[in-house]
């Protein structure tokens, strides 16, 4: 059996960012929790790759309907070529319809959620679509 890998996944967003976890032993992607873009957003990310002793970085790649680059797909390669000065392996995942399926599943719960709520589960999302990729499913 493969040795498991701790990983995490990043929707970033300019106000916040969302952020999941999960085991390749297990392959189930959980929120973990949302990060305002202040300013400390690196160092906060360090932490939790620290803290979580995860050795690859998912981020969520955004793309138009039509698969074409967008101003916020800049704004992400930006953002991972910043993350790439801390020496964190980084892996892109395309977020097609993340956020829109997280706020389905959280309308579907019927509680109360926020915005940082959706990113959280879209970063879960995105790291479910990645450990299927490259896991197979649970």
């Amino acid at each position: 059996m493969a040795h498991s890998q701790s990983l995490i996944a990043l929707d970033v967003g300019e106000k916040r960012i969302g952020v999941a976890r999960a085991d390749t032993s297990v392959r189930i992607a959980v929120a973990h929790s949302t990060l305002l873009v202040d300013g400390t957003e690196f160092q906060q990310i360090q932490k939790i790759m620290d803290q979580e002793r995860a050795e690859i970085l998912v981020v969520g790649y955004p793309r138009n309907q039509s698969g074409e680059a967008t101003k916020q797909t800049a704004y992400v390669e930006h953002f991972v070529e910043q993350l790439a000065t801390l020496g964190i392996t980084v892996e892109f995942q395309d977020e097609s319809v993340t956020s829109v399926r997280a706020e389905e599943l959280l309308k579907a719960q019927r509680k109360p959620y926020s915005k940082g709520d959706i990113d959280a589960v879209a970063a879960s999302l995105i790291l479910q679509d990645y450990l299927e990729l490259h896991y197979g499913r649970v």
